[in-house]
C-alpha cells in the first residue's frame, strides 16, 4: 500500500492555520508592518492552539517574504493589478501561490480547493469564483506535472 503524503498531518489544523494566515496577511497589506510585529500581534490575540501553527507561521512568512515574485505570476492572470485586487482575495491568492510555489508536498487541488472555500468564508459574494479562475491557471505553471499526471 502506498503511504499517504500527509502522514501525522492533521487537514483541520491546516485549514485553520490557514484562516489565520488570511487574517495575519491581511492585517499585514493594511498595515504594511514587519512580519515578526504581526505574528507576535496575531499570536497575542488569537486562539492558536488549535491551528497548525509552524504551518502558520511557514505561510506567513512565506507570502511576505516571496510577495513580489508570487504577484509576479498571478499578475499574468488577472484582469487589474493586485493593488486593485480585493485585500482578502489578494491574501486568498498568494497564500495559494505560495503552496503552489514551495509547497509541493500539499496537492494542489487541496490547495485550490482551501483557497475557494476560505474565500467563500471571508471574501466578497463572488470572489471565490475569481480565486478559481486565476488558481487554476496559475497551478498549470506551477504544478504541471502534478495537473498532468492526475489527467491520466
Amino acid at each position: 500500500m502506498k503511504p499517504h503524503r500527509n502522514d501525522g498531518i492533521d487537514p483541520a489544523a491546516r485549514s485553520r492555520a490557514r484562516r489565520r494566515a488570511l487574517q495575519a496577511l491581511y492585517a499585514w497589506q493594511l498595515s504594511d508592518s514587519p512580519v515578526d510585529k504581526v505574528i507576535e500581534q496575531f499570536r497575542a490575540e488569537q486562539d492558536m492552539d488549535i491551528a497548525d501553527l509552524e504551518y502558520f507561521e511557514a505561510l506567513v512568512r512565506g507570502v511576505v517574504a516571496h510577495h513580489a515574485e508570487l504577484d509576479a505570476v498571478l499578475s499574468r492572470y488577472i484582469d487589474r493589478t493586485m493593488a486593485q485586487v480585493d485585500p482578502i482575495e489578494r491574501a486568498v491568492l498568494r497564500i495559494a501561490a505560495f503552496e503552489l510555489a514551495y509547497r509541493p508536498d500539499v496537492p494542489y487541488r487541496v490547495v485550490i480547493n482551501e483557497a475557494i472555500e476560505t474565500t467563500k468564508r471571508f471574501g466578497a459574494e463572488q470572489g471565490h469564483t475569481y480565486v478559481n479562475g486565476v488558481l487554476d491557471r496559475a497551478a498549470l505553471e506551477w504544478r504541471a506535472a502534478e495537473i498532468q499526471g492526475a489527467r491520466r
